[in-house]
């Protein structure tokens, strides 16, 4: 908190200090209410000592027990035969300087001087808030902070692969962000007065879906067969299912189709020879779309598990029907 340092008096009847625990200074916060610490600036003094003041700077703060400083938040503490002692209330940046001690000792002044330093905690007063961008924009984070010693600002991206270090500015600048940068950061103010200052900002990164999982699946006729589709991306992706030109709907021919976040269900409730064939999964947001080709095969059936050859051919005829309807809906 609040440190001093202090000047040994060469007598040996005179010698002061100033101390008190940590003070948030207001110039920090802004708010009056904040609860600040007190400083209590002591003279030790003995029997030869016949008159006493406290200044700070040239202007006197207490001659004796006369006050003469008209702030309110300093009192006196003590005026004894071995103590002369006052107290600041409340203390922030403004008071740190120069206290004086003089005393008249057989008509002759001495002084005893000692400094207040005035150290304030770390504290966040503007940072960034939470942001959306497209992948490839670039990204701009900003976390001011105030403290005495001046904080050092540190901001750090806390990945799902645990707390990687970002860089030690006020100013964070990701150019052409990907969507593996998304997630929290954290800004942390340090100047080892108080605990650090910590805040964090979400950055939200929009990109168009992928498919990660598609594959071909076997049923027998009369049984249940479940066709999966599986697309990240940012906002989550619709998704529609086609077989050949057709579009699928719900609970049509037997059929139900489920969406949850990620991923995407094509269920034949009992399976017929018709069923079988090849169906097309297409995932859109408003950042574009992609398709995957998935074959619905009987026992004993060929098909080809990479699905790259059908999924080739699917493109060719879902491009015009893919364009009419990106273009309605976003």
């Amino acid at each position: 908190g609040l440190i001093h340092s202090c000047r040994k008096s060469p007598w040996r009847s005179l010698k002061g200090q100033c101390s008190s625990l940590w003070a948030r200074s207001r110039l920090a916060t802004g708010l009056s209410s904040d609860t600040l610490s007190p400083s209590v600036c002591r003279c030790t003094v003995d029997e030869r000592v016949t008159r006493v003041a406290w200044l700070n700077r040239s202007t006197i703060l207490y001659a004796g027990n006369d006050k003469w400083s008209i702030d309110n938040r300093v009192v006196i503490l003590s005026n004894t035969n071995t103590q002369y002692s006052i107290k600041i209330h409340n203390v922030d940046v403004y008071d740190e300087g120069p206290y004086t001690c003089s005393v008249q000792t057989d008509n002759h002044p001495k002084t005893s001087r000692v400094h207040l330093i005035v150290q304030v905690p770390p504290q966040i007063i503007n940072i960034s808030s939470d942001i959306t961008v497209n992948e490839g924009s670039s990204v701009t984070l900003m976390c001011l902070a105030f403290g005495r010693p001046e904080p050092t600002v540190t901001w750090k991206h806390l990945s799902g692969k645990g707390r990687g270090f970002v860089s030690e500015d006020e100013y964070l600048e990701i150019s052409g962000i990907t969507r593996d940068q998304s997630g929290e950061y954290e800004c942390s103010a340090v100047n080892d007065v108080a605990a650090p200052d910590i805040r964090r900002v979400k950055v939200t990164v929009n990109y168009p879906p992928y498919i990660s999982n598609a594959k071909n699946t076997g049923a027998s006729v009369g049984q249940k067969g479940i066709l999966r589709c599986e697309a990240s991306a940012v906002p989550v992706a619709e998704f529609q299912w086609f077989k050949e030109e057709t579009r699928l709907a719900n609970g049509l021919d037997g059929v139900r189709i489920e969406n949850k976040g990620r991923m995407s269900t094509l269920t034949f409730f009992n399976v017929s020879e018709k069923d079988y064939g090849n169906y097309t999964c297409v995932a859109t947001n408003k950042l574009g779309n992609t398709n995957a080709s998935i074959i619905l095969y009987g026992p004993g059936a060929v098909h080809d598990g990479s699905n790259a050859a059908s999924r080739a051919m699917a493109c060719l005829w879902l491009s015009g029907t893919l364009l009419a309807h990106f273009l309605i809906k976003f």
